[in-house]
């Protein structure tokens, strides 16, 4: 290692994992979810914003919905640069430079947050904030290529749950400035995070490495591009990452808006929904370890599909309690096949590459190339899913002033989406060619 460069990394070796290999690949994650952990709260920032804004900011609902769209739509859109990042630049140093560049939205939201700043400035602001959204790409790209395949559900699903944890936290951070401060502090919450994010950096350039293997393969990422699995699975995971992003923006304005909570009331609920679904995110990526990707994933949203059902009969009779009960359920469900639907991605692009004839060691680099270059494009793709989320609540409550409608358009993406896998990778599996080690019937 020169530099905090790693010339040989081969983690499908036995001898070569137990021989120091698992010690550093473990490092790695740990100061990857520190940064991206931080890289999700930043990017979910406006969602506390939206609860100290009043009626002296002179934003109405579906302002607010555009508002929290627009960081959502900035951090799915720029996925797909840092994506290329890690291969270009190294994994370590790519951490460094995205947790610093945090620092210019979080600064720029201390500076404006006060009424009196105009709309199109709160909008410039919060697009800032998808930079924060971008982390999440690069650091499973950078992750993937750490674990051999047996352990990358577990390492994929740890990696991005404890990134997605930084949503609940940031909500229980607003939560503890309304509740001791007052709904106008809300540059506490931004104060927090400036030194934090200098922390996640000089500890990823201290505690990282960077993998020579990966560098300069930028073009896995077209090569990815062109595969049809590339974008089944991120249509898939529009269903379960998309829903977990999206409902994490908006939980807060629904219990504003369609249930007449107050900014602490709604703040105190907001948190347990994207708590609970990112703790349960590396179980959904053990069990697909274990009983195979697609079956959890089918599961997970046959239960999203009954879930929304019980969210839309809360909204018709107006039930807040079971309204909360069946959200709650969703925010589970959606981190459950968060870690179902990633670990897919390392699986099917082994089995292509047995299926055209590669085995041993040539199949597995080729795995690692393509599955770490697809989880970019699929982390992008499943993030505007959140973004089609907070447009079609803005659109439900523009026009209807509930979020019923919308509750109807979810269910029948998420018939769709099970449709979709089980069509897929259940029905017919296709099978490698001649003494096949892998298949996609174990996806």
């Amino acid at each position: 290692m020169s530099g905090r460069w790693i010339e040989r990394w081969d983690p499908e070796d036995e001898t070569f994992w137990r021989d120091g290999g698992e010690r550093v690949a473990r490092r790695n994650l740990l100061f990857s979810v520190v940064s991206e952990h931080i890289g999700f709260s930043i990017w979910t920032l406006w969602s506390v914003m939206v609860l100290f804004m009043g009626p002296e900011y002179g934003i109405d609902p579906a302002g607010k919905f555009f508002l929290i769209g627009m960081a959502t739509l900035v951090g799915a859109v720029i996925r797909v640069p840092y994506s290329f990042a890690v291969a270009r630049f190294g994994g370590r140093n790519w951490t460094v430079f995205s947790a610093l560049l945090l620092l210019l939205p979080t600064g720029a939201a201390f500076l404006v947050m006060e009424p009196g700043t105009s709309y199109t400035t709160f909008l410039l602001v919060a697009a800032l904030t998808g930079v924060g959204g971008g982390n999440f790409a690069s650091s499973m790209t950078n992750i993937n290529a750490f674990f051999p395949l047996h352990r990358k559900g577990w390492a994929l699903g740890l990696n991005a749950g404890g990134g997605n944890i930084g949503v609940p936290v940031v909500q229980l951070v607003g939560l503890l400035v309304i509740g001791t401060a007052g709904a106008a502090s809300p540059r506490l919450v931004l104060g927090i995070y400036l030194p934090l994010i200098v922390v996640a950096a000089v500890c990823a350039a201290l505690y990282m490495d960077n993998l020579a293997p990966v560098r300069n393969d930028t073009g896995a990422v077209k090569e990815a591009a062109k595969a049809p699995h590339t974008w089944i699975m991120a249509f898939l995971y529009v269903g379960t990452f998309g829903s977990f992003i999206g409902y994490s923006f908006a939980f807060g304005l629904v219990l504003q808006t369609q249930f007449g909570r107050t900014p602490l009331q709604a703040a105190s609920l907001t948190f347990i929904g994207p708590l609970l679904g990112s703790l349960i995110r590396p179980v959904g990526g053990a069990l697909a370890d274990r009983y195979g990707g697609a079956r959890i994933t089918l599961g997970t949203f046959v239960a999203m599909a009954g879930a929304t059902g019980v969210v839309l009969y809360a909204s018709v009779v107006e039930s807040l309690p079971v309204f909360l009960v069946g959200f709650t359920g969703l925010f589970v469900l959606s981190g459950l096949g968060n870690g179902s639907t990633f670990k897919m991605i390392p699986v099917i692009f082994r089995a292509k590459a047995h299926a055209s004839g590669l085995v041993g060691e040539e199949a597995d680099a080729y795995g690692r190339r393509l599955s770490g270059a697809a989880m970019g494009l699929i982390g992008a793709v499943g993030a505007l899913g959140g973004l089609g989320i907070n447009l079609a609540f803005r659109q439900s409550f523009a026009t209807a002033g509930t979020g019923t409608a919308a509750f109807v358009a979810f269910l029948l993406f998420y018939a769709a989406c099970l449709a979709v896998t089980w069509a897929v990778y259940l029905r017919r599996p296709i099978e490698a060619p001649a003494k096949p080690q892998l298949s996609y019937s174990e996806v």
